[in-house]
Order: C-alpha cells, then sequence, then structure tokens
C-alpha cells in the first residue's frame, strides 16, 4: 500500500526498539509473592481448625464447600502470582496470568506508569496501557531494568501521539 494511503487509514502505528530484542522477568516481587503464600496457607490452615471443631457442618451443602470454594480461588490465584511473566519485545507485551493478556505495541495510543515509589520490592509496578480501539490492559513487573524500558515506553508512545 502506498503511504498516503496508508495515512487516510488511520493513525500511523506506534513502533518501540527495546534495549534487548526480548525481556522476560517475573510479573510480581519476591515479598508480594511470599505475602500470596502466607495468605493461602493462613486460609488453609483456619479452615482446617474450623472443620476439626465440626464449625463448617458435614455434607455438600455445608460451609465447608463454601470455604473450600473459596480457598480453591484463593489456590488458583496464587499459582499465577508465583508463576507470572511479562514479557516485552519490539511486537507486543504480553503477560501470563489467570487469562493471559497481550498488547500489540503498533496499536498503542497511551501508557502510565503506576507504582508506589520506596515500595517497588513488595508492591509492584505496573504499566496501564490502552490501544486506539479503547482497549485498556495492565501488566505488572518486578523486574527493574524492564520497568525503566516500560517508563521510557510510555514517554515514547506519549511523544509519539501528540504528532
Amino acid at each position: 500500500m502506498s503511504e498516503s494511503l496508508l495515512e487516510s487509514l488511520g493513525p500511523a502505528p506506534f513502533r518501540f526498539h527495546p534495549k534487548h530484542p526480548e525481556q522476560r522477568c517475573a510479573s510480581f516481587t519476591p515479598a508480594f509473592k511470599a505475602l500470596a503464600v502466607i495468605l493461602v496457607a493462613s486460609g488453609c490452615i483456619w479452615v482446617t481448625v474450623l472443620w476439626l471443631k465440626g464449625a463448617l457442618g458435614t455434607g455438600g451443602s455445608s460451609g465447608l464447600a463454601w470455604f473450600l470454594t473459596g480457598l480453591a480461588l484463593m489456590l488458583y490465584t496464587c499459582w499465577h502470582i508465583l508463576t507470572g511473566r511479562t514479557q516485552l519485545n519490539s511486537e507486543a507485551l504480553q503477560q501470563s496470568w489467570v487469562w493471559n493478556k497481550k498488547l500489540e505495541l503498533r496499536e498503542l495510543a497511551y501508557c502510565k506508569m503506576i507504582r508506589v515509589r520506596g515500595l517497588d520490592w513488595l508492591i509492584a509496578p505496573r504499566l496501564y496501557a490502552r490501544t486506539l480501539t479503547g482497549k485498556f490492559s495492565v501488566f505488572y513487573v518486578a523486574d527493574p531494568h524492564l520497568i525503566s524500558e516500560f517508563e521510557r515506553l510510555a514517554k515514547e508512545v506519549a511523544q509519539f501521539r501528540r504528532l
């Protein structure tokens, strides 16, 4: 297609070149992962103590079924916190999570880093990203190198879309 035809179809695609071709890191910090494990383990212990005391009743419609369902959801989420990975390359942002997220860089309209400075060791910084069609995603990142790449990405998107 000719350049003029492409321009008439909409805004130009955003292009980003990371310092390293493929960057991948844990989505959440070790401290946050430890906190998640402690909370889930505490929940398991609490339900076990209630069950041993007979406070949850018996049978499928008992409180035990509801507590086990809640624990299953907590375990599922904790597993994804422990194994979640964030990836950046020149084509897309991706994160493995309860549902995998992928956002093509060429479609980026807006990015913003959200972080609590000084607490990066506990609260993973995140990149809020929105596409030209309005779809948004949040990508968590625990690696300082990838955090700086996300900050650079946010600045470059802002500069590019102002043109």
